[in-house]
């Protein structure tokens, strides 16, 4: 497992990038709070352009714990316990548990049941082929695309049909031209 610190230099490179994607961010939303063009935002009372500002870091933290939440349940689905995911959020399993309550599937922990991976906009469900015993996958990319493992492809474990249910979501997110 990584460690969870950073270095001054990628902290401050993180910080230049989030104020990178919260400016725009921010002059659209204060346009369209006032009627006044996006260039004119810093003209404002400075109080009413930091209210804005703040406003801004209100709806990045919403997406922020949102794209967190979905991160947990991948890991869940992959496999990954609350113990773990504690362990890189800093915090118990029980507050993990309590944080990300329907990141880890019990049935699914067993290996015996299907699961359900949450993947860059898309959905795939994992299950055992009951003629031999492996795993399959079935699934939906956020563009839409259908996909699923091929006739002859079963998999020995349930984290390699994850593995290639994964690179489909990946191939398939509605985002993957930008």
């Amino acid at each position: 497992m990584m460690p969870s610190e950073i270095t001054d230099a990628e902290l401050t490179a993180l910080h230049k990038s989030l104020l990178d994607a919260l400016n725009p961010l921010a002059s659209a939303m204060r346009a369209r709070a006032t009627g006044q063009p996006e260039e004119r935002m810093w003209d404002a009372d400075p109080i009413e352009v930091t209210l804005s500002i703040l406003a801004t870091w209100k709806v990045v933290d919403a997406e922020v714990k949102k794209l967190t939440a979905a991160a947990a349940k991948t890991a869940g689905a992959y496999g990954a316990s609350y113990e773990q995911m504690g362990a890189v959020w800093g915090i118990t399993r029980q507050g993990a548990r309590k944080k990300w309550p329907d990141a880890v599937n019990r049935s699914a922990t067993t290996g015996a049941e299907a699961s359900l991976v949450e993947l860059c906009g898309g959905t795939a469900e994992l299950s055992r082929d009951p003629s031999s015993g492996g795993w399959r996958w079935t699934g939906q990319g956020a563009d839409g695309t259908r996909g699923e493992a091929d006739g002859v492809s079963c998999y020995a474990t349930k984290e390699e049909a994850a593995a290639h249910a994964g690179a489909f979501l990946k191939e398939h997110a509605a985002d993957r031209g930008r």
